[in-house]
C-alpha cells in the first residue's frame, strides 16, 4: 500500500516522513456525515482539516441571507490553511456535501510545525494556488455560461470525489446553493438534464448521473479547471512522495461530525 493510500489526503501524503511526523501525533480522524458544517464564515480557526474522502463545498454567505458555492474539494485539499497565512477567522463556510472522513489537527499544533518545515510551508502554498485557481474559474464560469452547463460542471466535480458509483447524495436545496439560484430554477435545470439523459433519475436527496452525457453538457471549464488544479498539486508534490508512515493515518477511530457540526 503506497503513502497516498495510507494517509488518505493527497497534501499530507506528499510530505517527507520527517515532516509528516511533526503532524502525525496530533492528527485525529473525524467521520463526516452529509451536510455537516465544518466551519462557518467568521468562526475562529481552531483546527485544520485534511479530507481523506468525501466532497466539501466552500460557501459564501451574503448579507441578504443568500448563499453560493465558490469551490469544492476532496482528498486533494484542506480546510483552515488560511490560518497559516495569518488569518484567525474563516472567510468561508465549509459544508460536507458527500459523506467521508478527514484528519483534524489543532491550529495550535499545526502552526509550530509549519515554522519548522519548508515542506509543510510548500504544501500550504500549493493548496492556496490550487484553491485560488478554482475560485477564479468559478467566477468566470458563473458570468459566462448557462445554468445547465454550470450545474453539469458542479455535478462532475462532486462525482470526482465520491465512491458511490453514479449516485450523488444531493438535494435541490444543495444544488440551489451550488448554483446561487432559486429552487424553481433548479427544478427546471434538472428537468432539462433529464431530457438530455445526463440525469437518469432524481429520487429524493439522490441523483443518478450518466457521466459521458453530463460531460457533453458541461462547459469547458470543468476540464480546464480539473487539469490546472491537478497540475499545480502534481508539480508541487513531484519528488516529495516518500515511504509511508508506519500507521494508516485515516484508520484510527475518531469522532463524528453530523449536520449540526457536532
Amino acid at each position: 500500500m503506497d503513502h497516498a493510500t495510507r494517509v488518505g489526503n493527497r497534501l499530507l501524503a506528499a510530505l517527507p516522513p520527517a515532516d509528516f511526523a511533526l503532524l502525525a501525533p496530533h492528527l485525529r480522524k473525524v467521520v463526516l456525515e452529509r451536510d455537516a458544517v465544518l466551519v462557518r464564515s467568521g468562526d475562529r480557526i481552531e483546527h485544520l482539516l485534511f479530507p481523506c474522502s468525501g466532497a466539501i463545498a466552500f460557501i459564501v454567505d451574503l448579507p441578504n441571507g443568500q448563499t453560493v458555492a465558490t469551490g469544492v474539494i476532496g482528498h486533494e485539499g484542506a480546510i483552515g490553511l488560511t490560518s497559516a497565512l495569518g488569518a484567525s477567522r474563516s472567510p468561508l463556510t465549509a459544508v460536507a456535501r458527500v459523506p467521508g472522513s478527514l484528519l483534524q489537527i489543532p491550529a495550535a499544533q499545526f502552526l509550530p510545525a509549519l515554522g519548522r518545515s519548508p515542506a509543510i510551508a510548500s504544501m500550504v502554498h500549493i493548496f492556496t494556488r490550487s484553491l485560488l485557481t478554482q475560485f477564479q474559474h468559478v467566477a468566470a464560469c458563473n458570468a459566462l455560461h448557462s445554468v445547465e452547463a454550470r450545474m453539469a460542471r458542479w455535478l462532475l466535480h462532486i462525482h470526482d470525489r465520491t465512491n458511490d458509483g453514479n449516485f450523488l447524495p444531493l438535494t435541490q436545496e444543495t444544488m440551489s446553493e451550488l448554483l446561487g439560484v432559486r429552487r424553481t430554477t433548479v427544478t427546471h435545470v434538472v428537468s432539462a438534464l433529464r431530457a438530455s439523459r445526463a440525469l437518469k433519475s432524481n429520487r429524493r436527496g439522490q441523483l443518478e448521473i450518466d457521466r459521458p452525457r453530463l460531460e457533453a453538457v458541461a462547459c469547458e471549464c470543468y476540464k480546464v479547471m480539473s487539469r490546472r488544479i491537478d497540475r499545480i498539486v502534481s508539480q508541487g508534490s513531484a519528488g516529495r512522495v516518500h515511504a509511508a508512515p508506519t500507521r494508516d493515518a485515516c484508520q484510527p477511530p475518531g469522532k463524528r461530525l453530523s449536520r449540526a457540526g457536532s
